[in-house]
């Protein structure tokens, strides 16, 4: 009888344990926050068509991976710039990132609320963006959306 008290115990202890370690989450570094900070900033120019900061902030060789196809930086700033696609709003529930050595690899959970042509559009996806540290500042190397099969959860619906 003792054993089954001490082993249901042990076992009650074990689950808070492991219960207490998923719900804690450290504090970001020092380097995930400004990736983090980083991200913010880009779906703001990118939402503001600031072609000029995405420039600095995009490698030369950056891929961009979207529902219609991939292309690299030039093209993708043209698209910004001329509003082929408008990205009018990211919504972003989560973001987090890891870094191994100088690169940094950042997944958003978002809404994207964009305008194709004439047509705006709200759609959910997990963002991956890539980022690589050279001379001390983090350049994009690589953004893709993946959509995801949940539903949208912005409030405000399209035109």
């Amino acid at each position: 009888m003792r054993t089954t008290i001490f082993s249901f115990l042990m076992l009650i202890t074990m689950l808070k344990m492991a219960n207490a370690q998923s719900t804690t989450t450290a504090a970001p570094t020092k380097s995930e926050q400004e990736v983090l900070d980083l991200s913010r900033k880009k779906w703001v120019w990118m939402a503001d068509k600031n072609v000029d900061s995405l420039e600095k902030l995009f490698d030369a060789k950056a891929m961009f991976v979207h529902m219609g196809g991939s292309w690299g930086t030039e093209r993708e700033l043209n698209v910004i710039k001329s509003g082929g696609i408008h990205y009018k709003k990211a919504e972003v529930y989560s973001a987090s990132v890891n870094i191994i050595g100088n690169t940094a690899i950042l997944l958003n959970d978002i809404d994207l609320v964009a305008v194709l042509g004439s047509n705006e559009v709200i759609n959910p996806f997990m963002v991956t963006e890539v980022y690589v540290k050279e001379n001390g500042k983090w350049k994009m190397g690589s953004l893709t959306f993946s959509k995801l099969s949940r539903a949208v959860k912005l409030a405000v619906k399209p035109n």
